[in-house]
């Protein structure tokens, strides 16, 4: 067996273990990735990003952000409100508390953003960003602060110690067993998502061929070793973000392929029913449980129809084409919906149930929940309700799409593994994805990449002091 020895062993190189390799190698550690793909796909999940949610109204930079007064009360919030209260209050405090300062430490290191909207209907506090090109230069930086970075390295095991430390990892490097040995080790692996297996097993029947977005690596392996060495699971295994995405995405790695602005106008199934609120709330706190609603439907998908008001409004980012006509009926057709006489009854009811001008109807306002309601449907449509009657009329056709899964090892809020019996495990710390207990039932956009960044950087810190 080939060995090699590190103060600190991080599996994972996504910004959870790149942000955790940074801070322990700032705070004089030898310090290794372990990244379970070839080099030319490192990254997992955050190779697919695109942004990044922070408390604006809290972060000390001259930039312009697209949501100046967002707070970390405002963040709170979010996470709370659309977890149904679910989410761990210690996380959720430490999560939101930590971002301003681990934003301004990535920016200070050299990590490159973008500070405006590429579109409406954001709502947040985010910076946006090319998840490569970040992956890219936190590699950069780590490797000049002389983190060695192991590619086609999967962790396979974990050592712990008759003492119960957790002392090292066995993994499958380039084809041959290899023991990495430290004295902590951080688990930033991310979840299990990209596995058909277990996305059957935890979601159930059809899941196993549900379209992917981010890393096909991410297959659940290196949680199975924590838990095998005694770490407790936490958070919903039986539900994921599952964004809306272009039904021509491919099986996976597709990356950025969402249809946003959907919350615009009606969305359809193939018996042409509506069967969610488009205008419950902004996208981001209901793109990432819509598109499992989406993959329930019929043939695992379904139709976003907007009109020529608020189609400049719809961000297609999907490879596939969308579809336009001069009438509902010829749309609902050329989107092969299977019941089209149906699709157009939906369409007419909403219409009538819209707020008529002169009647309260509020300006249209895509950034705002501008409180255009259609109440008299089943279900109602609570913002954005404009009748859909100005032609061209056009329709996008989506389906589910998966981004990660809920489920994950129990930590505390200083990123210490529990076991079981809720005591921290001696030297095993985790982060980002592979953790659970933070998001349930549904997903604030933009958070994950900002939970694997807090997370992985208060996982060095842990674990440097517990070392010293």
């Amino acid at each position: 067996m080939n060995r090699h020895s590190f103060d600190i062993v991080v599996i994972g190189c996504g910004i959870a273990g790149l942000a955790a390799g940074l801070r322990a190698a700032e705070l004089d550690q030898s310090v290794c990735l372990l990244e379970k793909s070839p080099k030319e796909h490192r990254g997992g999940h955050t190779r697919f990003t695109e942004s990044f949610r922070i408390p604006t109204a809290d972060i000390d930079s001259d930039a312009t952000f697209n949501v100046e007064d967002y707070s970390t009360a405002d963040f709170y919030s979010d996470i709370m409100q659309v977890t149904n209260y679910r989410a761990d209050e210690n996380l959720v405090d430490r999560l939101v508390s930590e971002s301003p300062d681990t934003f301004e430490w990535l920016t200070d290191h050299g990590v490159s953003w973008e500070y405006q909207a590429p579109h409406p209907g954001y709502t947040a506090g985010r910076v946006w960003l090319h998840g490569e090109d970040m992956v890219d230069e936190l590699v950069e930086i780590v490797e000049d602060r002389g983190v060695e970075i192991f590619y086609e390295a999967e962790a396979r095991s974990l050592r712990r110690d008759d003492d119960g430390d957790v002392s090292g990892v066995e993994a499958r490097h380039e084809g041959r067993r290899t023991l990495f040995t430290g004295d902590a080790v951080i688990l930033a692996a991310g979840d299990y998502g990209s596995s058909k297996e277990r996305r059957t097993r935890y979601y159930g029947p059809g899941y196993g061929n549900m379209k992917v977005r981010g890393s096909r690596y991410n297959t659940g392996e290196a949680l199975d070793a924590a838990m095998d060495v005694g770490a407790k699971s936490e958070g919903e295994w039986g539900d994921a973000h599952m964004a809306i995405i272009d039904v021509q995405s491919p099986d996976v790695e597709g990356g950025i392929t969402r249809i946003d602005g959907y919350q615009y106008g009606l969305i359809l199934n193939h018996d042409g029913e509506r069967f969610v609120d488009e205008g419950e709330d902004a996208r981001a706190h209901t793109y990432a449980k819509f598109g499992r609603e989406i993959f329930e439907q019929p043939y695992h998908e379904a139709f976003i129809i907007v009109d020529s008001k608020t189609v400049d409004d719809v961000a297609h980012m999907g490879p596939g084409r969308a579809v336009t006509a001069d009438s509902i009926e010829s749309l609902v057709r050329r989107l092969d919906i299977e019941d089209p006489e149906t699709a157009v009854e939906t369409v007419d009811r909403f219409n009538e149930a819209c707020t008529v001008e002169g009647d309260g109807i509020e300006a249209y306002d895509p950034n705002v929940l501008d409180g255009n309601d259609a109440p008299g449907i089943d279900p109602p449509k609570s913002n954005w309700a404009l009748p859909l009657d100005e032609p061209p009329f056009t329709g996008y056709p989506v389906t589910g799409g998966m981004t990660f899964g809920f489920g994950g090892v129990a930590i505390t809020p200083d990123a210490e593994v529990l076991d079981t019996r809720d005591d921290p495990i001696p030297g095993l710390y985790a982060a980002g994805n592979a953790t659970g207990g933070l998001f349930y039932n549904n997903y604030p956009g933009g958070t994950g990449l900002t939970n694997a960044a807090v997370y992985g950087r208060i996982a060095a810190e842990t674990a440097v002091e517990d070392l010293e």
